[in-house]
């Protein structure tokens, strides 16, 4: 089943969905009396937004340790390659 998962795209997708995955998760554990939209702006104001996917973005290490167990090295470049656009994102954030 993983022979098939070895494509650079693959992790790509992986390493870009699954932080926004954990994102939804933290909030439907913690925040669902309220929507998801001032779930996002009480983060923005208090300045915790940053942070906060940054800390979502961290899954991307264990996905990559998972394909770097199973010797499937195009797609742990592909997490590699999506956990810096993150970084990169999250960069022009700060700066702006």
């Amino acid at each position: 089943m993983f022979d098939k998962l070895d494509k650079m795209w693959i992790g790509t997708l992986l390493g870009l969905v699954s932080p926004i995955t954990v994102l939804i998760f933290f909030y439907l554990a913690n925040y669902t009396h309220i929507s998801f939209y001032s779930f996002l702006s009480k983060y923005m104001e208090h300045k915790a937004l940053v942070p906060l996917f940054s800390l979502c973005a961290i899954i991307n290490l264990g996905l990559f340790y998972l394909f770097i167990q199973k010797d499937k090295y195009y797609a742990a470049r592909g997490i590699i390659f999506s956990t810096l656009i993150y970084a990169i994102i999250i960069f022009a954030y700060k700066l702006s």
